[in-house]
């Protein structure tokens, strides 16, 4: 076996880390390579560390009716990151069904300063009462991506309208924007 210089065998390193860099997250907008501490200290929200506000809706009035409910979350730690859509649950005791992701959205990354807030909204069809495709919805749970853990809240808006039952719900979670948008 041939030994090869030190000096070729690092600038083949070099060469190959070169090309494997496309000017991804680690980039800034000009393609100055950001800090590896910064991008390695940036890490996914986590519930506990989170405040939510449910609210104020602009309800569905009567059944048929669309409504819309903003959720607002505001960071109570120290900067972390959001990636795709919150996880959203609405219950009536024990039967629950997941609140479906918007199918024509793209959840861009959010970074969440110390403080900073970013928001969803939930639309949904306001159902029925005992009409067999609606959910008597009384709590809404909600959780960040990824995460197991939820936070319950009641859900005060009416019944939940099926599309062809309650484990069908017509309705939709948008993916996170920044608070404001």
């Amino acid at each position: 076996m041939r030994a090869l210089p030190i000096a070729v065998v690092a600038a083949a390193a070099a060469l190959t880390l070169t090309a494997c860099d496309s000017g991804g997250s680690n980039s800034t907008e000009d393609g100055k390579k950001a800090s590896t501490a910064s991008a390695a200290s940036s890490t996914a929200c986590k519930i506990d560390q989170i405040g939510i506000q449910v609210g104020p809706a602009n309800a569905a009035p009567t059944a048929g009716d669309t409504g819309n409910v903003p959720v607002t979350l505001t960071n109570k730690g120290a900067e972390c990151t959001l990636q795709g859509f919150p996880a959203v649950k609405v219950q009536d005791g024990g039967t629950g069904t997941d609140v479906p992701e918007e199918k024509s959205a793209t959840p861009p990354k959010q970074t969440l300063a110390a403080s900073g807030t970013a928001s969803f909204t939930i639309t949904y069809v306001r159902g029925t009462a005992g009409d067999g495709k609606s959910l008597a919805a009384t709590t809404l749970k909600i959780g960040l991506p990824g995460a197991a853990t939820t936070q319950s809240f009641k859900w005060s808006y009416g019944p939940l309208a099926g599309k062809t039952g309650p484990n069908d719900p017509n309705a939709s979670v948008s993916s996170f924007q920044p608070a404001g948008d």
